[in-house]
C-alpha cells in the first residue's frame, strides 16, 4: 500500500528511506535507503504499483508545460523524484547561487560549502549505501546535476567527485580503500580528484607519461598532470600512471593509485585561469618520487586503462546531461528575456525572426532531451553502451554550445557583459565539447562500430 506524508503519497521502498534528514522542510530523507536484501521483495511491490500509476496517469514532457524546467513532467521519474527535486532546487536556487561570484573572485569553492553538500545528502548519492554511500540511483544522482545547472551553478564541481571519482572506489575499490574514502567522500570532508590528462596525452589516454615503478611493496610515481578539476582543494587524488613501460600495447601496462594529496612528493601548481566555469578549482599536479603503499593500487596492476574504459560511458553521460539541463536553462532564461524587452516600440518576443529562432531552439533541445532521457533510463538500468555515450556527450555539447551563441545573441549588449548568466553560460558551455574525450574523437568511437567488418 502506499502511505501519504502531508498529501505525497509514498512507495513502500521510500517509506523505509526516512532515516536520513536531508534538512529540508517536508518528508525527510529520501536518498538514504539504506535497503537490505531483504526488501527486494518491496521494491519490487513498489515498482509494480508505480508502473500501474504511470499506465493511469501520464506525465508530460518537459516541453509540454509552461516551462521546460517544470516539476512533474518527463516519464523516467516518479513521484518520489519529483519531491526530492523539489528540496535539490530549493538549495540550489537560494544557498548554492548565491555564493556563485564569491566561487568566482576566489577561483574555487569553499569546503564549507562541501560539508553542507554532504550534510544534505547530495554527494555520493547514487553509491551504495552498504559502503558509505546514500544508496540511490544514477536518475537520482542525475538530478542533482540538472538542478545545478538549473541554477546556473557552475561551482562546486560534485559530479567529478561523486560520478566520476567514487565509481572507481564502488567497482574496483578494496574493503579498506571503501572504508576509508568513501564515507568521508559522501560527507564533504574528502574532496576527490582524477588526474588523467597531461600537457602531452589529452584524449589519447594511452600516451600518457606519469609512471609509477615498485621499490619492495610500495610504488614510486612520478611525472605531471594538467587541467585537474578539484586538483586545488582534492584531499585524495585517482592517478593514472604507466606501471609496465615494456607492455607490447601502451593500454597494457596503466594502472590506477589512489594517492593522499598530503602525501610528500605530491604538489599542487597554481590554480589555473580558464575561460569560463570560474568557480571551479583547476590545477596542475606534479609528482616527484611519489611514495605510496601497494594497497594504494585501485584494481588489478596494469588493469588501469580497461578501467578507465569501463567508467567513461558514464562521465561522457554526465557531461550529456549537464548540456541539455544547460541548453533548456539558458532557453527559458531567454525566453523570459525577449518577452520583457522592448525594441522598435515592441516585445523583442513579437519579432518573427526571434520568434523563429526560439522555435528552432525549443524544438532541437526537445529532442536532444527525449535521446538523453533514453540513455539516462538505459544507464539506469546497467544497458547503456559506449556508442551511445559518445552520442550523448557530441550531440548534447554540440547542441549547447548552439543554444549558447544563439541565446547571447538575442540577449544583445546585455549578454556580453559578464554579470549575466547568458554570458557566463556562453563561456562555460566551450569546455563541454572539449573535455571527456573530444567531440571528434566521440565521433570516432561512433563511426567504429557503423563501418566494422
Amino acid at each position: 500500500m502506499l502511505v501519504s506524508i502531508k498529501g505525497i503519497r509514498l512507495s513502500p521502498v521510500l517509506q523505509g528511506c526516512l532515516k536520513r534528514s536531508l534538512g529540508f522542510p517536508g518528508p525527510q530523507g529520501y536518498l538514504r535507503r539504506c535497503i537490505s536484501s531483504s526488501d527486494v521483495g518491496k521494491q519490487k511491490a513498489g515498482a509494480q504499483l508505480d508502473q500501474q500509476e504511470s499506465m493511469v496517469t501520464a506525465r508530460p514532457a518537459n516541453t509540454q508545460t509552461t516551462t521546460m524546467l517544470d516539476i512533474g513532467t518527463r516519464s523516467i521519474f516518479d513521484t518520489d523524484q519529483d519531491m526530492f527535486r523539489e528540496n535539490v532546487r530549493r538549495f540550489m536556487k537560494d544557498k548554492l547561487y548565491p555564493l556563485q561570484v564569491e566561487f568566482e573572485k576566489a577561483g574555487e569553492p569553499t569546503r564549507e560549502i562541501w560539508k553542507t553538500m554532504g550534510d544534505l545528502g547530495l554527494l555520493g548519492v547514487s553509491t551504495p549505501a552498504e559502503i558509505g554511500g546514500i544508496g540511490g540511483t544514477f536518475k537520482d544522482e542525475s538530478i542533482v546535476c540538472e538542478e545545478q545547472t538549473y541554477a546556473m551553478c557552475s561551482s562546486p564541481a560534485f559530479s567529478l567527485h561523486s560520478l566520476i571519482v567514487m565509481p572507481y572506489l564502488t567497482q574496483y575499490g578494496t574493503k579498506e580503500q571503501q572504508d576509508r574514502y568513501i564515507p568521508e567522500m559522501t560527507a564533504g570532508t574528502c574532496i576527490s580528484s582524477i588526474a588523467m590528462t597531461e600537457p602531452d596525452a589529452g584524449s589519447d589516454l594511452q600516451g600518457i607519461r606519469t609512471n609509477a615503478k615498485r621499490d619492495g611493496d610500495d610504488w614510486i610515481i612520478n611525472g605531471s598532470k594538467t587541467y585537474i578539476t578539484n586538483g586545488w582543494l582534492s584531499d585524495v587524488c585517482v592517478v593514472v600512471a604507466k606501471t609496465k613501460a615494456d607492455a607490447k600495447r601502451a593500454a597494457h601496462g596503466v594502472s590506477l593509485f589512489l594517492v593522499d594529496t598530503n602525501t610528500p612528493g605530491f604538489h599542487k601548481g597554481s590554480k589555473l585561469k580558464k575561460l569560463g566555469m570560474l568557480g571551479q578549482d583547476t590545477a596542475e599536479l606534479f609528482f616527484e618520487d611519489v611514495r605510496v603503499p601497494g594497497t594504494a593500487l585501485i584494481g588489478k596492476e596494469n588493469a588501469g586503462f580497461y578501467q578507465l574504459m569501463e567508467q567513461l560511458p558514464q562521465e561522457r553521460l554526465i557531461i550529456g546531461i549537464h548540456s541539455t539541463a544547460h541548453s533548456e536553462a539558458m532557453f527559458e532564461e531567454t525566453r523570459t528575456w525577449v518577452k520583457e524587452r522592448k525594441a522598435f516600440g515592441r516585445r523583442v518576443a513579437d519579432l518573427q525572426t526571434v520568434q523563429h529562432k526560439l522555435a528552432e531552439l525549443k524544438t532541437s533541445i526537445a529532442v536532444c532531451r527525449a535521446f538523453i532521457d533514453q540513455c539516462t533510463e538505459l544507464h539506469n538500468e546497467g544497458r547503456l553502451c559506449g556508442e551511445m555515450a559518445s552520442m550523448a556527450k557530441y550531440w548534447a555539447t554540440d547542441l549547447e554550445n548552439k543554444v549558447a551563441g544563439d541565446c547571447l545573441q538575442l540577449h544583445g549588449g546585455w549578454g556580453f557583459m559578464w554579470e549575466t548568466n547568458i554570458a557566463k553560460s556562453y563561456a562555460s558551455a566551450r569546455v563541454q565539447t572539449i573535455y571527456g574525450g573530444t567531440n571528434e574523437i566521440m565521433k570516432e568511437l561512433i563511426a567504429r562500430n557503423i563501418v566494422k567488418k
